[in-house]
């Protein structure tokens, strides 16, 4: 049943991003409309969440008059065109006036991406093969954790660790961690035995639980230098498979003076990537082949990234590097059909661009939503369970100038971090919410849209 409330919201392409976005986006109560030129596509996502499906080409007049563009708040182009995507949002900004997103991955669009927006009028352009090796880069400089999700402009993040048997803080209640060995991080979400708990003062960790803290960048490197746990940023990587991810990748790890070899198995491709990539080492070969892997020195590296493009060999170069070496290994996942499976594995690091994609497009669609204080930053967490938001604030007298020990928050929700005036804490029951924070929240609840819905 759709929520009165909700935005019109018209997606052009149902491949894995479109069929993502029409999942979440329903789910929180607005109306949508699908548009793709493969009929089965359309009928199997129209059915399945209740959706208007129409077949066309998401690009004609005729189509986007169908979908009723003139009247949508928000039109989002992930077709597998980037062309198609900009034309899709150039065409429906001169139907009506919906906010335009577009899905854009071709390197040399990429770097022009904030002059098409602004000349093209858009609301967001969004690279999920460069924001993919973006956060793969963060778990790179601090590999050891599982994840990295950054906040506040880069000053505050939500780091991912599994406590690892004989750990100090096996058998430590959080408020003990809490005068004992440090106060500024805070243990956001605890997951055991595939439950997730938002966890009080009284919660017991024990080895094996795989916990979100937030931290300052200093603070969580101290904190997991005091727990053990390694935090140099690694000094090489192997990327296996040399298309547009392995570039956006390479490109940032070596501004980071990472060592980068890249194994790529077409020639051509492999001239290309030497011209634009000069200070990486390029090997032409067959990056599924073991004993070309092995002459190429897997055992050496101190990570490895499998960017095959194909998700099965990912998984399998991420399970034999494993067996071969102590590197740290993230493995890149496109299909999400198999997450339980997946995590079964025990791979460490995974990365679902389709997921960062769908985030940065619903938490745009959720502050357009709302009235009161705009969302800066959405990540789902543990498997799209937990969510961790961030919120600008602006005019919201029911949460700023009390003490936040005061507040009456709902059940299963912790403030994270407090930025004010630019820094970023991590607060305590005294400190106060004021307008022109940045104020992060993680919740179990679902589909917040302003500051208020913190508040029971």
């Amino acid at each position: 049943m759709k929520s009165s409330t909700g935005l019109k919201v018209v997606i052009i392409g149902c491949g894995k991003v479109g069929a993502t976005l029409t999942e979440q986006l329903s789910e929180e109560g607005h109306d949508i409309t699908i548009i793709d030129t493969d009929p089965q596509k359309v009928q199997e996502l129209a059915n399945l969440y209740d959706v208007m499906g129409i077949i066309g080409n998401g690009a004609s007049l005729e189509s986007q008059n169908d979908a009723g563009v003139d009247k949508a708040d928000v039109l989002i182009a992930v077709t597998g065109s980037d062309e198609l995507n900009l034309l899709c949002c150039i065409i429906a900004k001169q139907f009506g006036k919906c906010a335009a997103i577009a899905r854009v991955r071709t390197p040399d669009y990429s770097k022009e991406s904030n002059y098409l927006r602004e000349r093209l009028g858009l609301a967001l352009i969004i690279n999920p093969d460069l924001e993919a090796a973006r956060e793969t880069a963060r778990i790179l400089y601090l590999p050891t954790a599982l994840e990295v999700n950054s906040f506040a402009h880069g000053q505050a993040e939500l780091i991912k660790i599994k406590i690892p048997d004989d750990n100090i803080l096996d058998g430590m209640t959080i408020s003990h961690l809490g005068m004992n060995i440090t106060n500024d991080i805070l243990i956001c979400a605890v997951e055991r035995d595939n439950e997730i708990t938002i966890p009080s003062g009284s919660f017991e960790l024990h080895k094996g639980d795989i916990i979100s803290f937030a931290a300052t960048r200093k603070s969580g490197k101290q904190f997991l230098s005091k727990i053990g746990f390694a935090t140099r940023q690694v000094k090489n990587t192997l990327i296996i498979g040399g298309g547009r991810s392995a570039y956006y990748l390479a490109g940032e790890l070596l501004r980071r003076g990472i060592e980068v070899t890249i194994v790529e198995s077409d020639r051509a491709r492999c001239e290309l990537l030497s011209t634009l990539l000069p200070k990486a080492v390029i090997l032409n070969g067959d990056g599924i082949n073991q004993d070309f892997l092995k002459e190429a020195g897997i055992e050496d590296f101190d990570s490895v990234v499998p960017l095959t493009g194909i998700d099965e060999e990912n998984i399998m170069l991420t399970l034999y590097t494993k067996q071969v070496s102590n590197a740290k290994v993230i493995t890149k996942v496109n299909r999400i059909g198999f997450t339980e499976v997946i995590n079964n594995l025990n791979l460490g690091s995974v990365i679902y661009p389709k997921y960062i994609t769908s985030e940065a497009i619903i938490a745009y669609v959720r502050a357009k939503k709302a009235s009161i204080g705009n969302i800066e930053t959405l990540y789902h967490l543990f498997d799209n369970r937990v969510e961790a938001i961030e919120f600008s604030v602006t005019d919201a007298p029911n949460v700023t100038g009390k003490a936040l020990k005061d507040l009456k928050l709902k059940d299963n929700l912790l403030i994270a971090f407090i930025s004010h005036n630019g820094v970023a804490k991590i607060p305590s029951g005294q400190d106060m919410i004021e307008d022109g924070d940045n104020v992060m929240i993680v919740t179990t609840h679902k589909g917040l849209t302003d500051i208020n819905d913190i508040l029971r």
